[in-house]
Order: structure tokens, then sequence, then C-alpha cells
């Protein structure tokens, strides 16, 4: 009984995998294989269409770009965060606005950045009335592909603080007075000791953002009201058709495309994490 009541405090956890992600990823992905005629494998062709394909391309693409940027970014300023003092105000801002701006998503940022940025946003009506300057005017492409980019670093960087900035001020300094003991500058520390170390929690937050990324729904469905460029867009068009299960089970389909690429992130992101923990320690 002393090993189990202690599992019992998990019971809620448990019970909420349960319902909320393990059963609908389940009914999504059987829903994928059946269709007018029952159980069937003739659905999964659904993943070698051009459509399919060329959804899923976009959806790396943005996902990639997006991380490899949020992640250079998010790292400077981590390394610019460790040089404060640990409960400075400029510190506790800072990371307090990570936490926030790394769930800040969804309709009201879609509604922020086309208030902003827009064909009429703020900014765009500002300098083209008052200084003359058309630079958003052509402001059309927020709608489109490449106007996800923005939106999406604006999570993005936050997320990268909040991963990163605890394997930043996990490094040592004894382990830079050992370098410099040695007879080796900066540079040596970095190149053979401070990179290396951070490179499995680098590389591990990286694939976070590009996880996280590559399943964000809201913003996207809430800019693009056209078309189906990325695969959580197809998903929702092939949802909301009129033409019956058949398109129901494409939906399922490309949503076990989706779990495979996902889960492959997050088995390399648990792998370079752990071994990131060795040191940290």
């Amino acid at each position: 009984m002393r090993r189990i009541l202690p599992a019992l405090g998990l019971t809620p956890f448990v019970l909420y995998i349960l319902l909320f992600l393990a059963v609908p990823a389940l009914l999504a992905i059987a829903s994928g294989f059946f269709g007018p005629n029952g159980f069937s494998f003739s659905n999964l062709a659904v993943l070698t269409e051009p459509a399919t394909l060329s959804a899923f391309g976009a959806s790396v693409w943005v996902s990639a770009l997006t991380a490899v940027v949020g992640a250079i970014v998010g790292a400077v300023l981590c390394w610019a965060l460790a040089a404060l003092p640990e409960n400075g105000p400029l510190r506790r801002v800072i990371d307090a606005a990570s936490s926030v701006l790394a769930q800040f998503g969804g309709v009201m940022l879609a509604f922020a950045f086309i208030a902003t940025i827009g064909i009429q946003g703020l900014i765009t009506v500002t300098l083209r009335e008052q200084f003359g300057v058309d630079i958003f005017a052509s402001g059309v492409w927020l709608y489109e592909l490449p106007g996800l980019f923005l939106p999406y670093l604006y999570f993005q960087v936050p997320l990268m603080v909040i991963t990163f900035l605890p394997a930043v001020l996990a490094l040592r300094p004894d382990w830079s007075e050992a370098v410099a003991s040695l007879g080796g500058g900066s540079g040596a520390y970095w190149r053979r000791v401070g990179l290396p170390v951070l490179a499995p929690a680098f590389l591990g937050s990286l694939l976070l953002l590009f996880a996280n990324a590559f399943s964000s729904y809201a913003t996207a469905a809430a800019l693009i009201s056209q078309g189906s460029q990325i695969v959580p867009l197809q998903i929702r068009a092939a949802l909301i058709g009129e033409t019956g299960a058949s398109q129901q089970a494409s939906a399922g389909v490309l949503a076990l495309g989706m779990i495979l690429v996902m889960a492959l992130v997050m088995l390399g992101y648990g792998r370079l994490m752990a071994r990131a923990a060795r040191w940290q320690r």
C-alpha cells in the first residue's frame, strides 16, 4: 500500500491524458482506416497525393524556418539574460513575459498582427499617411503562407527562452576558470567546453520549437481563410467538406502522418534532453 498510495496521486493526470489526448488521437487515427465499405488500408494512398506532399512540405518548411530563427534569437537572448542578476527586475520581467507570450497564440495573435501590419493596420496606415512609406501596403502577404513567419516567431522565441535558459544558467564559472588556468582563452572555452555542453540542450529546444510550429493550427486558421497550404488546414478542409466519410477518412490519415512526424521529433527531443541533463545535475 505504501507504494500504491503515492501512485494514486497520478490518477487525475492519467485520466486527463487518456480522455483528452490518447482517446482523441486513437479515434482520429482509426477514422483513417474506415470508409463506406468498412476497414481498409486504401485510404493511406492520401499520403502520396501531390496536395498532401505539398502540405507536408510547406508545414516542414514553415516549422523548420521559424524553429531555426527562433532558436538562434532565443539563444542570444538567453546568453544576455544569464549576465543579469537572478533576482533583478529586468530578469523577472523577461522571464514572466516569456512564460506568457509562449502561450499566446490563436485568434488573438492573428488579430494583433492584422490590426498592426495588415492592409489597414495601425502601422501600415501610419507609415503610409504620415511618411508616405508603403512598406506594408501589400499586406495581403499576411494572409498567405509567408505571413505565418512573424506570428509564429512571436511565440517561438519566448518558448526558446523558457527551455534553453536553464541550460545556459547551468554553465559553471569554474569551467572557464579551469580553461584559463590551462592557458586557454574565451574562444577555446566556448569551442571545447561551452558549445559542446550546450549543443544537446540547444538541439533539443530546436526540435521542441519545430514540433510546436508543426502542430499549430489556430493562428494559421485565423490568418489563412482560403486554401490548405499546411497540414492542419488540410485536415480542417477535409473535416468541413461536404463529400461524406471519404473526407473524414482523409483527415484521419493526415492526422496519422502528423502524429508520426511528431512522435519522431519528440523522441529525438527526449533523448537530447536526457543527454543534456547529465551535466545539469
